[in-house]
């Protein structure tokens, strides 16, 4: 049993300080549901163990103890060194994330990941982490510290969807791509290295999304299951593709940043039936567009 002291993850504490009215009517057998849902004392006996451990020394241990694998090809399309952005789907919700780290950390240490402001209560992730508020609107020093990371000589990691895949007319498939990242490619003259993420949740995961959704729901109800989505990659392997980097100057005024967005999400799922397919070919089967402005 973790001790109250290790507990990052204590269910019944944030019930009593948040809502004590709430956690007094609250039955134990939903609040012992809550803790096996989000692997109360699995997450923590992991988080225990490994608290000496930060940034990419963490990761490769969480993946272990998760009893995750990772393979990856195309790691020679990321720069050694020198500021690049490299964009990715998002299709599992925290492992995609790390295999993407474990990935190019083989080849450079100085990683920076745009990530939901949440997440950073991980501190073993240290100054990997670059908060971005994905609910409301960032601050202006939140902004101020994502403008000096894009501008810096260090390796962007991003998922533009900002949310993890959903299950659309029988795909699944990341949701509208947001367009910062072409527009801080080309305000810092970055050039963009597409990656695509294989792997996925249960079907449970998207069918509670689509009935959600179906339902009326606006909150996002199907995170609450992320971390038994986590649990339930024990023993497979996320594969990472990477595409040869997108030169800054190919987002030119043809299209609008919303529109060039969407345009390197769909040459992403492209990329693992054809690893060699460069953007520009791909250009050339897509419809050419005018921007209005």
């Amino acid at each position: 049993m973790v001790e109250k002291s290790d507990k990052f993850i204590d269910i019944e504490a944030v019930l009593k300080a948040r809502n004590p009215r709430l956690y007094k009517w609250l039955p134990h057998f939903l609040i012992n549901y809550i803790k096996r849902t989000l692997h109360q004392d699995f997450m923590n006996t992991g988080i225990a163990k490994y608290k000496h451990l930060y940034h990419l020394e963490f990761t490769d241990v969480a993946l272990e103890y998760l009893g995750v694998n990772t393979a990856w090809t195309g790691i020679e399309h990321v720069a050694k060194s020198g500021g690049i952005i490299i964009a990715s789907n998002h299709p599992l919700g925290g492992l995609d994330g790390m295999a993407l780290i474990k990935a190019v950390g083989t080849i450079r240490k100085d990683i920076r990941f745009l990530v939901n402001d949440i997440l950073t209560g991980f501190k073993n992730f240290g100054s990997l982490f670059v908060a971005v508020n994905k609910v409301g609107t960032n601050t202006k020093d939140a902004i101020k510290i994502i403008d000096s990371v894009y501008s810096s000589d260090e390796c962007v990691l991003i998922f533009p969807a900002g949310l993890v895949s959903r299950k659309q007319k029988g795909k699944i498939e990341d949701l509208e791509w947001k367009k910062s990242f072409i527009s801080k490619a080309i305000e810092y003259k970055k050039d963009i290295v597409p990656t695509f993420v294989d792997g996925h949740n249960s079907k449970f995961f998207y069918n509670l999304a689509l009935w959600r959704k179906r339902l009326g729901f606006k909150a996002n109800i199907e995170m609450f299951y992320l971390a038994d989505e986590m649990v339930k990659q024990k023993g497979k392997t996320i594969k990472v593709y990477f595409g040869k980097p997108i030169p800054y100057e190919t987002f030119d005024k043809s299209r609008t940043h919303i529109e060039w967005a969407q345009v390197v999400k769909k040459f992403v799922y492209q990329m693992k039936a054809n690893t060699d397919l460069t953007f520009g070919d791909f250009l050339k089967g897509e419809p050419a567009k005018v921007a209005s402005s």
